[in-house]
Parts: structure tokens; sequence; C-alpha cells
């Protein structure tokens, strides 16, 4: 009796390869977004600490001004509407983006969803306990262990449209998918532990609220002014709740449905994105920044930085512990799940991108806020220590992408590449019949030319005047 014959074995995944043509499309579309908005809110810490720094009671005034409806418990300060009221639009955003992509992106094959999910985790676990090793070493406070855990997406692509616009889409689509995975668990750590006092009946109305909201995407039904003033109901309840208020927007964005019917050029949830994105990104991000970064920076206080246990654990958290937590997840992921990296790139770009997440900065102030609120030393101290971390990670990041900015060139022209002119990459039609029909056509007309060029040449050489 012959022996069975063994199956053969499957074939191994590829860790950052080529993205499908919607997956390129949608991320050239939202990192345009994202990139603009991050300038913006570059400018807008510049201005915050310019304006912290010079005009100091100024900035502090403005900041503690209180406004708005004190029989509803919203009369906030200026400072507290923008970490509460307008953080919950970037984190509405956050939440699409969530659902889109566990329906529609990368995350939606649970193998390939396992390597973000990993990298993420371990981006912020393994800063978590830089953290507290530092902490439990100097004897300072561990109640601010989850600091460092949260990468900026909008700063760090802003670093990228100085420094790295030339990487290849697969490490900026691997940056962003990361990131999104980070924001969920960022969301998932301020609901859990920095939620101390829970009125029920607010939180009721508030679930009872996005129930509603529920049906009615479900029913099809249509108008921002239906929209609109439910979020802001939602919104208010879940504030009072004493649960973040941000977490309302995470769970109205999740509701919105990402997948395409027939005849949809576009899913409710990317037109809403679509819609929202630049708000978030343009407007609200970075009115966050401006009331959230104006912090001193005397030498005092820099120098504080590094000798306070808070403050420079904060630091190496993000610099280190982001850095090791992302590659050190990633190669774990690979060795795990039968992935090879893709051959076009090398360990030393994963390394590159896992810096690039240790820029924390606005999930990062706002949980140091939480973390020590009511100690205003303590936050702005805590403050600081994130744009250092995030500075010095941004610089970190920025020369590991310039030793291979040569190679990240050849690869992008590579991918844009466009000869036929249809505005679909050659890269992408290289199985199309049609493309390479079109590529002949052009490349005869080229010939036809050179051919008309040569004998154009040819009977100059031969006239009696022309040189020997």
């Amino acid at each position: 009796m012959a022996a069975p014959t063994p199956a053969p074995p499957s074939p191994r995944r590829t860790l950052l390869g080529r993205l499908s043509l919607p997956e390129r499309n949608y991320l050239a579309e939202a990192l345009r977004t994202e990139t603009v908005g991050g300038m913006i809110l570059l400018v807008a810490a510049i201005a915050a600490l310019v304006w912290a720094n010079t005009f100091g009671a100024g900035y502090a005034s403005v900041s503690d001004f209180h406004f708005g409806p004190q029989a509803l418990g919203l009369n906030l300060s200026v400072e507290h509407w923008a970490a509460d009221g307008l953080l919950a639009i970037f984190f509405f955003v956050a939440g699409v983006e969530l659902k889109r992509e566990l329906v529609a992106g990368e995350l939606r094959d649970p193998k390939a969803a396992a390597l973000p999910v990993v990298a993420a985790l371990c981006g912020m676990a393994v800063p978590a306990v830089v953290y507290t090793l530092v902490n439990v070493v100097g004897g300072g406070s561990t109640g601010g262990w989850a600091v460092p855990t949260a990468t900026d997406i909008a700063f760090a692509l802003a670093v990228l449209a100085v420094i790295g616009t030339s990487l290849p889409n697969a490490l900026r689509a691997f940056l962003l998918t990361l990131a999104v995975v980070d924001d969920l668990f960022a969301i998932l750590i301020i609901a859990v532990f920095f939620t101390e006092k829970i009125d029920f009946l607010a939180l009721t109305g508030a679930f009872i609220g996005l129930a509603v909201f529920y049906l009615l995407l479900r029913r099809n039904v249509r108008g921002w002014y239906i929209y609109v003033p439910l979020a802001l109901v939602i919104w208010g309840l879940m504030y009072n709740s004493g649960v973040h208020a941000t977490i309302a927007g995470v769970a109205m964005g999740l509701m919105l449905r990402c997948t395409r019917r027939d005849g949809e050029t576009h899913s409710p949830g990317e037109h809403i994105e679509h819609l929202i994105r630049p708000l978030s990104a343009g407007l609200a991000v970075p009115l966050f920044a401006l009331f959230s970064a104006g912090v001193s920076l005397s030498g005092d206080a820099l120098a504080d930085v590094f000798t306070r246990p808070e403050t420079l654990g904060v630091v190496l958290g993000l610099v280190v512990g982001k850095t090791v937590g992302i590659f050190g997840g990633t190669w774990l992921a690979t060795r795990f799940t039968r992935a090879e990296l893709n051959k076009e790139l090398a360990w030393a770009d994963v390394f590159a991108v896992a810096s690039l997440a240790g820029i924390g900065f606005t999930v990062s102030l706002l949980i140091g806020e939480l973390a020590f609120a009511g100690d205003e030393g303590v936050i702005n101290e805590i403050k600081a220590a994130v744009l250092i971390g995030s500075l010095t990670a941004a610089v970190l990041s920025g020369v590991l992408i310039r030793l291979r900015v040569r190679r990240y060139r050849a690869l992008h022209e590579a991918e844009e590449l466009d000869e036929d002119e249809d505005g679909v990459p050659d890269i992408y039609e290289q199985d199309d019949p049609a493309y390479h029909l079109r590529m002949a056509a052009i490349h005869e007309r080229k010939a036809a030319e050179h051919r008309r060029l040569a004998e154009l040449a040819g009977a100059a050489s031969n006239e009696p005047d022309s040189p020997a």
C-alpha cells in the first residue's frame, strides 16, 4: 500500500506586503487629511508653548475661563471643553476607523489582524512596564503607568510629512493600523482605570440614547439635524455619568455601517468619516493641544524631567518602551504566525516605524491629566515629559528613516508609477491584458518616433556640408 502523499506546507504570510488597490486609495486619502492635521497640530503645540512661556497669566486665564449650562452640569473651563468635548470628535473618528478596519480593512482577517494587534499590545505593555519599573526603583507614583502607552498618529504623520515623504505604503499602513488598535486600547484604559464614581441614572440615559442612535442608523434614517442633537445629548449624559465623555464618541463611531452595498461608492461610515475627519484633524485636536500643551519650560522644569521618576518614566516609556515593544511584538508575531518580512524591506524599517510610534501626544496628555487629576504641578511636569519624549522619538525616527531614504524613494516611485496614465499604478495592473495592450501601443508610438528621428539624423549626416 502506497504511503499517503504529505500535504504541501501552507504558504507563509508576508509581513508588510503590498496593499490592495482599495486599501491603497483609502490610505492615501486618510493620510492626506491626517498629515495636514498633524502640521496644524504641530503649530498649535508650538503656539501653546510660546503663549504659556511668554504670557503665562493670559494663557492660564483663557484656559480656566468657564462657560456652559450649570444646570446640566456642563459649566466647564475652556481646557475642560477641549479635553472632554472636542476630543470626543477625535475618538468618534477613531471609532469609525476601527469599525472599518474590522469589517473591510487589515483587521477583517483574524490571521492578518494578529500582527498589528500583538504589536500594538506589546507597544502599550512594554512602556507601562518601563514606567512602573522606573517609579518602583525611584520611589515615584505608579499611577501614571498609562501615560506613555499611546501613539499620536497625527503628530507621527506630521513628522513623516517632513522627513519621510517617500515611506512605502505598507509601512504607512502598518503605522496607521497600529495607531487604530492603540486608540482602542487607550479608550479601554480610560474607561476602566479612570472612572471613579458612576452616576447610573445618567449612564442609563446615555445607553438609551446610544440604542436610539443605533436603531435610527439601522432604519436608514438620514439627516444631520437628527443625529447631531442626539449625539450632544448622549455626550452630555456620558459626561455626567462619570465615564469619560470621549467614550460616547467611540461608541457612536463603532455603530456606523462601514460595508458597501450594491450601488454604493462609499459606505455611510466612510462618507461620514470623510466629512468629520478634517474637523477632527484640523480643529478639534489642535485646539486640545493649544490648551493642554502650554507648560513652563524653564531650565529647572526641563532638568526635573530627568530627575523625577514619574517624568523620567514617561520619557523612557515613549522612547524606549514603545520602540522595543512594537519591534519585539512584531518579531514575535512573525515567529508564531509563520509570516515572513517583505523581501523589499528590512527589520531596520520595522524598527524605524516602531520608534516613530513613540510620538505620544494627544492621548498621552489626556491620560496624564486624568492620572494626576488635582495636582497641577505634577500634571505640568508630566506634560513636559510627554513633549520631550515625543520630540526625542521624532528625532530618533527621523534619523533612522533618513538612513534608508534612498531605498524608500525607489520603492515609492515603483508603487506610484503610472506609465499608461489611467489613474491606476502599473504595479496593480500586471494581470490585466488591457494594460499590456495599452503599454504595447505606447512603446510602438515611441519606437515609430525614434525611427523617424533616426531617419532624420541619417539624412543630415549624408549632406555634403555635414561634419565628418
